[in-house]
């Protein structure tokens, strides 16, 4: 799905009253009888108005609809009830509006209520755009020109869960911690229409869905897998401690990895030049170099534009084994999930020139005094690239 239908879907999920209907050359007036704003039919009259309109009387009311969740206009509904017409509109859109051009007759326009005076409008113009619409609310062509039975669509979370038994029923053995992370991307990203510029406009955020949607996966896995174990009597105490002992260190193995795996495909998706797990002194194998392992082992390559990021799922006790895993690079960044560290440790790290890099809703559990130097992935990302802009491996 693409960024905008992804959001007109979010829209019109949460609206009160939704409409859809395909722009007619009578809304952008290239058949020679421009009409006053859209066109709504009787049976869509609750998305305008409390109340139905009475005939031998006009009545409006005064809204703001957020256009492409992007723009705003301060548009009049009115029903027309005197003399011969009875009918609804929309209008007031201002000289600039953009869809009532050529281009736009057999657009969908979508418009959708969020509050009392507050509406969501989009106009879908690519086909697949259109027909994908359709096929989450369960609409035909036809069944446009009135309101969307919200019934019909399914929440995102349902077919995400959808997504994750078709993925497990498919194997018969835990995927390797490389694919379960790329499955679990995969599945997130298709259901909420996730494409690079998403990911690039929020990375803290992504990677906490990928991360809990991966976990989701790995407990269905472990349902399907372990289910003939454990639903059998163990032979001893022995043998329950093994098997409990087994789970516990594919968990712990999968969750360190899979957060490395992840943090690459949004590297990737920044374009950020990086290596990972490239040899140092005293075959040290950091999380993460940034550009690579040829610009660190290279001396005239500046070391001021080397980046170094380590990756751990926490780090309370185990930050101090990243210090000395690239010599060259004096401030070593380490991103984390931790939510809290002690202020003794934060002054420890800032001693050893260390910082700490988290998602971003997890800045605030961390000490006041200390917010401001620690980095969301967003602004570490930043960081990299001003330092990637200024020099060139090549230019060494």
């Amino acid at each position: 799905m693409s960024e905008l239908l992804n959001k007109a879907i979010e829209k019109v999920q949460n609206a009160k009253y939704a409409f859809c209907r395909f722009i007619t050359a009578n809304d952008t007036g290239k058949n020679g009888s421009h009409q006053s704003g859209f066109y709504i039919p009787k049976c869509a009259a609750p998305l305008l108005f409390d109340k139905p309109g009475v005939k031998g009387e006009n009545k409006d009311k005064y809204v703001k609809v957020k256009w492409q969740d992007d723009f705003t206009t301060d548009s009049r509904f009115i029903y027309y009830g005197q003399g011969t017409r009875n009918e609804y509109r929309i209008t007031r859109f201002g000289r600039s509006f953009p869809f009532f051009e050529e281009d736009n007759v057999g657009d969908l326009l979508i418009l959708a209520q969020q509050e009392e005076e507050y509406y969501s409008g989009f106009v879908l113009q690519n086909d697949q755009d259109i027909d994908d619409f359709f096929a989450f609310f369960n609409l035909s062509p036809e069944r446009t020109n009135q309101l969307i039975d919200l019934s019909q669509s399914i929440p995102p979370e349902e077919l995400l869960k959808t997504k994750i038994q078709e993925i497990v029923s498919v194997y018969t053995d835990f995927p390797e911690t490389i694919q379960m992370a790329q499955l679990a991307r995969n599945a997130y990203n298709d259901v909420h229409g996730i494409t690079d510029s998403i990911i690039c406009s929020n990375p803290d955020l992504q990677l906490l869905n990928w991360i809990d949607t991966e976990y989701s996966l790995f407990r269905s896995f472990e349902e399907k897998i372990y289910a003939p174990i454990y639903s059998s009597p163990f032979a001893n105490c022995q043998e329950l401690i093994k098997f409990s002992n087994a789970i516990l260190n594919r968990r712990k193995s999968r969750a360190g990895k899979s957060l490395e795996h992840h943090l690459a495909t949004i590297f990737t998706s920044a374009n950020l030049k990086f290596e990972e797990q490239v040899v140092t002194e005293d075959n040290k194998k950091p999380d993460f170099l940034f550009p690579g392992g040829e610009a660190y082992h290279n001396l005239l390559f500046p070391t001021e534009n080397l980046v170094f990021l380590g990756a751990k799922t926490t780090c309370k006790d185990r930050w101090r084994q990243v210090l000395n895993e690239a010599n060259r690079i004096e401030t070593k960044y380490l991103f984390t999930l931790q939510q809290g560290i002690s202020k003794n440790q934060l002054l420890e790290m800032r001693h050893e020139h260390l910082k700490l890099v988290v998602p971003k809703p997890y800045k605030t559990s961390f000490d006041k005094d200390f917010q401001a130097e620690i980095e969301t992935l967003d602004s570490f990302i930043e960081i990299v690239k001003s330092k990637q802009k200024s020099t060139s491996i090549h230019s060494f």
